[in-house]
């Protein structure tokens, strides 16, 4: 491999796996011209990982909007913001952007109680978060950048996220 190849090559390692509690569910705000705006409060949740392990502070939220793309599905983007603490008390502020793709069948299907949890195969969930904190145990988040794959769960959202080296 070429000397060129080796610095553009993007490489990943896991970074931790997130799950937020979404328990007063979406407050859908309505469409407008820029879009079908929804917002999601974060009321808890957890974090693990090989470095980083805590809870999900209650507070934060997800602005989400969606449109429509071709005739059978519809794309969203995220603006989430949350706090994290770390099991040995270090505060670390989170945020993201991100897209969705879900298709109408799939839509529906997260729509109907009754319906079994849907296949994440069947959809796709992505964001890319970065950190803040004071802490200087935790200061290497602050140079960070990750990306994250994201499932719909009977809780809220389950996000497996990689850094990027």
């Amino acid at each position: 491999m070429s000397d060129e190849n080796r610095q553009s090559a993007l490489a990943s390692r896991p970074l931790c796996t997130v799950e937020f509690e979404v328990g007063g569910g979406l407050i859908g705000i309505g469409a407008s011209p820029f879009g079908d705006q929804r917002l999601g409060y974060i009321t808890g949740g957890r974090f693990f990982g090989p470095r980083i392990n805590g809870i999900v502070l209650p507070g934060g939220g997800n602005w989400s909007r969606s449109g429509r793309v071709g005739e059978a599905a519809s794309v969203g983007t995220f603006d989430a913001r949350a706090v994290w603490q770390t099991d040995d008390g270090a505060l670390i502020y989170l945020s993201y952007t991100g897209r969705s793709l879900i298709p109408d069948d799939v839509r529906a299907a997260f729509a109907d109680p009754a319906a079994p949890d849907v296949d994440p195969a069947l959809y796709y969930l992505r964001i890319a978060p970065v950190f803040e904190t004071a802490s200087p145990r935790y200061d290497w988040l602050n140079g960070l950048l990750a990306v994250g794959v994201g499932e719909r769960t009977d809780f809220g959202v389950r996000h497996v996220i990689h850094e990027i080296l």
